[in-house]
């Protein structure tokens, strides 16, 4: 009869007591578990309605009103970031409006942002029937409402600049402190693009 010296019976324990076969390797140890987060990152993953929610549930007074307080510091930067974001949408504007819709509201210093450094505006000249460019216009859309304090505007190309050949379009132009900083030429014209490439 042959001997498993890795099964645990009491006839192996007997064979090991006498050195008879080798000792059983020792079971590894499990490993502790990760350390809890600090309250202040678990609150900060919960929305207003969690946060309220847990603030009834809770028995400690000291607790309770830390939650409370974290709750009204969140709405506090809320409220603000709220008054920062101004635009958060595409706004179609025509050749007339240029100037004042882009160049000059670039120059514009929002509230509590540093003087001189202007509102960031991304003009975005178009034509309705050239697949790139509506797969453009819906990128541009969701980086609207992804950045509301950045001032959007569509307007079509050859009403914008004329005679402009459809070869460069869709294009967008980015201003800030009334000048050009940034261009970008007939995009996804040579591949398809995706939004992280604006």
């Amino acid at each position: 009869m042959a001997v498993n010296p890795n099964e645990d019976t009491e006839f192996n324990d007997a064979l090991r007591k006498f050195g008879i076969i080798p000792p059983r390797e020792a079971t590894p140890k499990t490993p502790s578990p990760p350390p809890s987060p600090p309250l202040e990152q678990v609150l900060d993953d919960l929305t207003l309605d969690e946060l309220r929610e847990l603030g009834d549930e809770v028995a400690d007074d000291d607790l309770r009103r830390t939650i409370e307080s974290f709750g009204r510091q969140r709405i506090a930067e809320e409220r603000e970031e709220q008054k920062r974001a101004r635009f958060g949408r595409v706004y179609p504007i025509g050749r007339d409006d240029y100037t004042r819709e882009v160049t000059e509201a670039s120059q514009v210093d929002e509230e509590g942002d540093n003087v001189g450094r202007g509102t960031g505006v991304v003009c975005f000249l178009y034509k309705d029937g050239i697949p790139r460019s509506d797969r453009a216009f819906e990128h541009v859309r969701t980086l609207a409402a992804r950045y509301p304090r950045t001032k959007f505007v569509s307007i079509v190309g050859n009403k914008c600049i004329a005679d402009l050949p459809d070869s460069r379009i869709p294009m967008l132009i980015i201003y800030r402190r009334g000048e050009i900083v940034n261009q970008l030429v007939a995009w996804g014209a040579d591949r398809e693009k995706r939004l992280e490439g604006i």
